[in-house]
Formats: structure tokens, C-alpha cells, sequence
């Protein structure tokens, strides 16, 4: 019997790491494991994980410093094989990509030989931050006349709506009904052929809207009995079974990444984007000092305001406190809270994801703002 794997995928910020928590707190009758992957070199999502898969016995295992789609060879796959080798202990993974990943080389490189005879794609899920899109942000990166950026932006969202069984509306709380309605229009003025559209309050989703869907066939693979669902779009237009990363990747189409266009898209064009496209960068920021709460998230939201940053997110040391205050921020958005466990160190680390950030600039808001010393 293979096992099914749901990807969850989605913009960054969109709460991915918060609804694959509260799945994991809410299924109690499979056997789970998780794949977190994380463009930046500090793994935060993956402690904020960390918790809960040890509460429920659920194995983590973490891919970083990259998008996953630029290391399927090299880092997903020997991990879905490694998970492989004790499959007995596994009934349904989860796999959460960054918020820069594109979708398509992990569903296709689960029908290479080396993963096939163990593994089936159960959905593809996608996390949209409604407010996001709501504000007009993707549009305004598609109407960018630098090239590169109206492709890695509003490029990347378009190419993880355009392959979603499943696109889940989240952050939803605080939207009046018209403004959920407009959000759903948006959804599908960018891919009409979305098949199933939920919402999700606080991050949660019915594990019964996300597992267990069979929507790529049966788990005991082509032409056996059960319900099948055809796939639209370039996904169930592709060669899949396959032995290996194809030569030719042609199929991998309807994106572009930076200059190159639409039919030049393969591997190498995921490389090339990720690892040479210097737009796009990630950087840490530590400071060894205690924080004050109130002035942390001033300081993210300046720093994020003045420099192009979409995205922020770390654990920071405060004051007076025993557990660590989470940070997250898409844009000017900055939420915090305490975690629930110690981290062990008096150290604070933030993680910025942006489109040409200057380092230096954010860690000068950082340390005046705070009064402290980021560095």
C-alpha cells in the first residue's frame, strides 16, 4: 500500500506552518510525518512545529537554506526515502514548501521511479492570505515593469493557485462577508479552474477538507478501483510515471522566472531563479540583549515599511519573560505571541524575506528603535 502525501504550498506568510499545527493537534487516528521546508538558514517554522510533532509522536524532518522545488534530488527525495525505509510507521506526510517554492517538480518527482512505488500525491493544498490579496498586492507585482519581480511575485502565487486541488482562504477572522466574497473572486479571476475552496478561521481546516481526498488516483496506483479524479491543467498533462528528472521539461509550463520564458522552464530555471537571481535574498538578525515586547514589533514593522521586505518571522528574547515571543509579519502586518515552551537561550534571531533588502538598513531600524544591538 503506498502512502499518501498532501503538499501544502502558498505565498509566504499565508499561515501554512499554522494550519499544518492544527492538523496535527486534531488528528489523532493516523500515523503522521512532516517535511517543513524554509528559505532562510534559521529554521523557524520548523521549531514552531517542533511542539506539537513531539506531543503526537510525529517525525519532523526539516529542509532549509532553499526552496525545496531547487533541491527535489538532492534533499527531498533521499528524506522521502529515508521515511520509506520505516514506512510501516507512517500512514500520511505532510509536506510544507516555502513560501517561494514552486509546486510542480514535487508532485513530479513523485512519480520517479525511486519515489512511485511508495508514495502517491492524496491533494495539493494551497494557503492564501486573504487580506494579502486583498489589498491588491499580487496584481500590483504583475503590473511591475521590472520583469523580474512581476515573475517572482505575483509569477510564483499564480503557479501554486494554477496546480491546487484545494485553495484555502486564511486569515479570514477579521473580514466582513463582502470582502470574504471579493477575496474568492480574486482567487478565481487568477485560476478559474480552482475545484475546491475553503476557508479557514484561526488557521483551522477540517482535516476531512485536506486528507484523505484521493484526488490523483488510488493508492494502489494507475487503473486500479476506488474514485479517481482527473487533474486539470499541466499537472495531469504531464508525463507522470517517470524514472528520473526528465531532459525535457517542457511540461513544467505556464511560468516564468526572472528573464527566461515560459518554455525554457526546468530545473536548471529553478536553480538559476533562486540561485542567482539576487532579488530575492533571506537574512538573519541576532542580538544576545533582552527585548522590550512593544518595541520589537514597532522596530519589524518599520523595518518592513521602509526596505522591501514581505516577510518576517523569529523568536525573540524578552525581558522579564521565561518563554520566547514569536514574531510574524507579512508586509506591515506584525503579529506576536509567547510560546508555549523555552528555547533554552537568551538569544533573539528574526528572519527577513524580501525582494532587494539592505541588511544593513534593517538592522540600524532594529538597534535604534529597540535600543539595542542587531547585528
Amino acid at each position: 500500500m503506498k502512502t499518501p502525501v498532501t503538499l501544502v504550498t502558498g505565498f509566504l506568510g499565508a499561515g501554512k506552518t499554522t494550519l499544518i499545527n492544527n492538523l496535527l493537534g486534531q488528528v489523532r487516528d493516523k500515523r503522521l510525518a512532516v517535511i517543513v521546508n524554509e528559505f532562510g538558514d534559521v529554521s523557524v517554522d520548523g521549531s514552531l512545529l517542533a511542539q506539537a510533532c513531539e506531543e503526537g509522536g510525529t517525525p519532523l524532518f526539516e529542509i532549509s537554506s532553499g526552496c525545496i522545488c531547487c533541491t527535489v534530488e538532492e534533499l527531498f527525495v533521499p528524506r522521502m526515502k529515508q521515511i520509506a525505509a520505516e514506512k510501516n510507521k507512517v500512514d500520511h506526510i505532510l509536506v510544507e514548501t516555502s513560501g517561494l517554492a514552486l509546486p510542480l517538480p514535487v508532485i513530479m518527482a513523485l512519480g520517479w521511479r525511486d519515489l512511485r512505488n511508495d508514495y502517491y500525491l492524496d491533494a495539493l493544498i494551497t494557503v492564501v492570505d486573504a487580506p494579502l490579496v486583498l489589498e491588491g498586492s499580487f496584481a500590483e507585482a504583475e503590473a511591475s515593469t521590472s520583469a523580474a519581480h512581476q515573475s517572482s511575485t505575483g509569477g510564483i502565487f499564480r503557479q501554486q493557485l494554477e496546480h491546487a486541488d484545494v485553495v484555502v482562504l486564511n486569515k479570514i477572522d477579521d473580514l466582513a462577508e463582502p470582502d470574504l466574497i471579493r477575496a474568492e473572486e480574486l482567487v478565481r479571476e487568477y485560476c478559474p479552474k480552482v475545484r475546491f475552496l475553503e476557508l479557514a478561521w484561526g488557521g483551522e481546516l477540517d482535516p476531512r477538507l485536506s486528507m484523505g481526498l484521493n484526488l490523483h488516483g488510488t493508492p494502489h496506483g494507475h487503473g486500479g478501483h476506488g474514485h479517481h479524479h482527473h487533474h486539470h491543467g499541466p499537472v495531469h498533462s504531464a508525463p507522470m510515471p517517470m524514472d528520473a528528472p526528465p531532459a525535457d521539461q517542457s511540461t513544467f509550463d505556464g511560468h516564468q522566472h526572472g528573464q527566461l520564458d515560459s518554455h525554457e522552464h526546468s530545473d536548471e530555471t529553478h536553480q538559476h531563479f533562486h540561485a542567482h537571481d539576487t532579488g530575492w535574498q533571506s537574512f538573519t538578525l541576532h542580538t544576545h540583549q533582552p527585548q522590550d515586547a512593544a518595541k520589537i514589533k514597532e522596530a519589524v514593522k518599520e523595518v518592513c515599511s521602509t526596505e522591501p521586505i514581505l516577510r518576517a518571522k523569529g523568536r525573540v528574547s524578552v525581558a522579564g519573560k521565561d518563554f520566547p515571543l514569536v514574531v510574524q509579519a507579512v508586509r506591515t502586518r506584525v503579529n506576536a505571541y509567547f510560546a508555549r515552551v523555552s528555547s533554552g537561550s537568551g538569544d533573539s534571531s528574526l528572519v527577513f524575506i524580501g525582494y532587494h533588502p539592505q541588511r544593513g538598513q534593517a538592522a540600524a531600524i532594529l538597534s535604534r528603535i529597540t535600543g539595542t544591538h542587531w547585528h
